[in-house]
């Protein structure tokens, strides 16, 4: 006979069965994409248990689920779960909508990234609000983010509202999958495209026009050797280094016509202080010295920033303690955590899985990882003050 799963496990694997992609990864009107379901999910599945639910518009037909369970006394301090709701889609996305448990582990597309996480943070709220020791004074808030793995739309919509006392916190726990780690440092994300100009002529008399495409194969090499080595002169004790690079290039549009245009995107991760106007002033500077010049066109309309959250914080020394970690980490991905900082939330980074097995074609978040996440989340709301 099979062993019966936990409660956890069968909360994961009912919101694996949920699709919940980002909108931004599949065409308009697609029957999968959407948190819609997933909030209502887990709206309903905290009133049935007597907590308090609210929804937080974000954008049209998306909306952050709130799930409140409120102190024994009146509200000094509270603690945010906050993860993410959405999932990239494809590869493999069909098939990854249907759940399953093997060889120790749960299957799905959102598994590890983040619904693994998503499982874990309201099943210890759950846990918390059923019975025995709670904090007093401290109120926790499940916060269901909407549109992370995108625009993160859902958590700097809360943190546009942060200063206002009802959605004030002292701690963003902000679920991630990160092998059950305590992170207080990622890096930010700078997105630029570099356009270079040239002039068009025919194919058998090249030297009457200027080749763009050869202009911008300068431009990727000093990016990729000259800027790349000095980044790699800084260095952060959690981040290590900056990096640049260059994810995509488009250039001409056939073999006799010199092309008059080329384009490239570039990816650059930022450490805690850099800024977007600072990364701009070193390429061109770089570029300069080179004799390039290009023009400038910015890929986000929101800022990226990195994260950098005081280790000695008393919340967060009691999460590593109770997680058994003697340090926090840092990591180099991008997550809601920023954001929520801006808005004058304390956060961290914190969840059950492995970052390697996220967006990947079979993604899978190991049982006991998600059920010892569980009881690590049960223990650090049970111990707030």
């Amino acid at each position: 006979m099979a062993a019966e799963l936990s409660p956890v496990v069968r909360l994961l694997r009912d919101l694996i069965a949920l699709p919940s992609v980002n909108p931004a990864f599949l065409p308009a009107g697609d029957p999968r994409t959407g948190e819609a379901r997933m909030a209502d999910f887990l709206a309903a599945t905290a009133a049935r248990a007597g907590l308090s639910v609210e929804f937080q518009d974000v954008v049209p037909a998306r909306r952050n689920v709130l799930i409140r369970l409120g102190p024994t006394g009146p509200v000094r301090r509270r603690v945010l779960l906050a993860p993410h709701l959405d999932t990239v889609g494809e590869p493999a996305l069909d098939a990854q909508l249907q759940p399953r448990i093997q060889d120790g582990r749960v299957w799905g597309r959102g598994a590890c990234d983040t619904k693994g996480c998503v499982a874990a943070m309201l099943m210890a709220l759950l846990r918390v609000a059923k019975g025995g020791a709670r904090p007093a004074e401290t109120e926790l808030v499940f916060l269901g983010l909407v549109d992370e793995e995108n625009g993160q739309a859902g958590s700097r919509t809360y943190a546009g509202l942060a200063r206002r006392p009802e959605f004030r916190a002292d701690l963003a726990v902000v679920g991630e999958p990160t092998r059950l780690e305590v992170v207080t440092s990622h890096k930010g994300d700078v997105w630029l495209q570099l356009r270079a100009k040239g002039v068009a002529a025919h194919g058998a008399t090249p030297h009457l026009g200027r080749n763009a495409v050869h202009l911008m194969a300068r431009v990727v090499d000093a990016l990729e050797t000259r800027y790349r080595a000095d980044l790699a002169r800084r260095s952060h004790p959690l981040l290590g280094s900056p990096t640049v690079n260059v994810g995509s290039i488009h250039g001409g549009t056939q073999p006799n016509i010199v092309p008059a245009e080329c384009v490239i995107t570039v990816d650059r991760r930022t450490l805690p202080g850099e800024t977007e106007a600072g990364v701009r002033r070193e390429i061109r500077a770089v570029l300069k010295a080179a004799g390039l010049v290009v023009e400038f066109d910015n890929l986000r309309t929101a800022l990226c920033e990195a994260l950098e959250t005081d280790p000695e914080l008393p919340a967060v020394v009691q999460l590593c303690r109770v997680a058994g970690r003697k340090r926090t980490v840092g990591v180099h991905y991008f997550c809601d955590a920023a954001p929520l900082s801006a808005g004058g939330i304390p956060a961290v980074v914190f969840g059950p899985g492995d970052i390697a097995q996220a967006h990947t074609d079979a993604e899978w978040i190991a049982v006991r990882a998600l059920e010892r996440g569980t009881d690590i989340l049960e223990r650090f709301l049970r111990s707030q003050p």
